[in-house]
């Protein structure tokens, strides 16, 4: 049996997770339980914001069936570069009071780079998942640090066909920085175990006079909800496109606020709080398509085989736009209401699941890590 409280046995793989934020829970999840199946390890789970972090709703650990981070770095900021500077200096803290062989890092946000550096910097062996994703647009600082964090990982963990195709690239560039029992390795997309793990726990959440069909519209890039007027005509195509079918919006936030007030004069358009994960889970599995920013929504859509649009011009993971349900619209209200049109009126294309979307990701990940390391 493995746990956190197993950190100071030499004898056990000192497994070490940063979570930066709510979405890296849902891929860190299935990892905790492979871990927790496997003899020879040992985890913490380390989370990079606060404790009491407004949107780590209460059920979220719950609805996921993991622990609550056993440490919060405490991080709060909407600076990227204090992010980054202040996660380096708890996190490098951490690490001397409870050391790990492996550091484990989830995506691409600034506290995951900002650990990553941290791990290197310590002589530890470093794991990205998700690795190789790219949109090949320094101006976003996403981009930048995917490189940072692929360049420094010795394990590169990928979702899928093309990341893997970018991380094996890149590594063979740098391979005199790499360790011999490293690598890139497709072990597919984390994201499916807990979807699979949680299919037949999904909750149907109060929706009132909302009859089905219906559209789900999730909103949260900062890039997108900065621009208003932007953001006005994005609504405008959803809504006029589509044709009185009940669009109805799950938001946060800023988010939250903006749509609101656009929907006082759009009765079609219902704003409903951020719903627990479960709960949100149900309510995309059975809708009649999908308006995101979200990759991870995008993914789910994919999984489901719900047609679904995505405000980007770039995919995190291409299989979803290749094989799956996806289609990329970026910020363009009248290619947007064009594919709300088609999705209304059922002209979708076939999808199809990618390759080891198949929910044995994790067990794929700690094989490799126990038996590398």
């Amino acid at each position: 049996m493995t746990s956190d409280t197993n950190l100071n046995d030499t004898k056990m793989k000192r497994i070490t997770i940063l979570a930066g934020a709510r979405p890296n829970f849902v891929k860190v999840a299935p990892l905790i339980r492979a871990i927790e199946k496997t003899e020879g390890a040992s985890w913490q789970l380390v989370y990079a914001g606060r404790a009491d972090d407004p949107t780590l709703e209460p059920t979220l650990f719950s609805d996921l069936q993991m622990p609550a981070p056993s440490v919060c770095l405490g991080v709060d900021s909407t600076s990227l570069n204090e992010i980054t500077s202040r996660v380096m200096a708890e996190f490098d803290a951490l690490l001397e009071r409870q050391p790990a062989d492996v550091v484990i890092v989830v995506d691409d946000l600034a506290s995951t780079m900002a650990a990553a550096i941290v791990t290197k910097k310590r002589g530890l062996r470093l794991a990205h998942l998700v690795a190789g994703t790219r949109s090949f647009d320094m101006s976003m600082p996403k981009e930048v640090n995917r490189l940072v964090i692929d360049a420094l990982s010795d394990y590169l963990f990928t979702a899928g066909v093309k990341s893997n195709s970018v991380a094996t690239r890149e590594q063979g560039d740098r391979a005199e920085a790499t360790t011999a029992d490293g690598g890139t390795y497709m072990v597919g997309n984390i994201l499916m175990d807990t979807l699979r793990y949680n299919h037949q726990r999904l909750q149907k959440p109060p929706l009132g006079q909302v009859d089905s069909p219906y559209l789900v519209l999730t909103l949260n890039r900062r890039s997108l909800l900065a621009d208003e007027d932007s953001l006005r005509q994005l609504l405008l195509a959803v809504v006029s496109a589509a044709d009185g079918m009940p669009v109805i919006a799950p938001l946060r936030g800023r988010a939250h606020q903006l749509v609101s007030d656009f929907a006082t004069q759009h009765p079609a358009l219902t704003v409903l709080p951020a719903l627990p994960y479960l709960q949100f889970g149900w309510l995309t599995a059975h809708a009649h398509g999908i308006i995101t920013d979200s990759g991870n929504v995008a993914e789910e859509a994919t999984f489901n085989g719900v047609p679904c649009i995505t405000l980007s011009k770039h995919a995190e993971h291409q299989e979803t736009v290749s094989v799956g349900s996806n289609v990329l619209v970026g910020d363009d209200p009248q290619l947007l209401a064009e594919q709300v049109g088609h999705m209304v009126r059922g002209e979708w294309k076939k999808s199809a699941l990618p390759d080891r979307w198949d929910g044995r990701t994790a067990e794929r990940i700690v094989s490799i890590l126990l038996n590398n390391a």
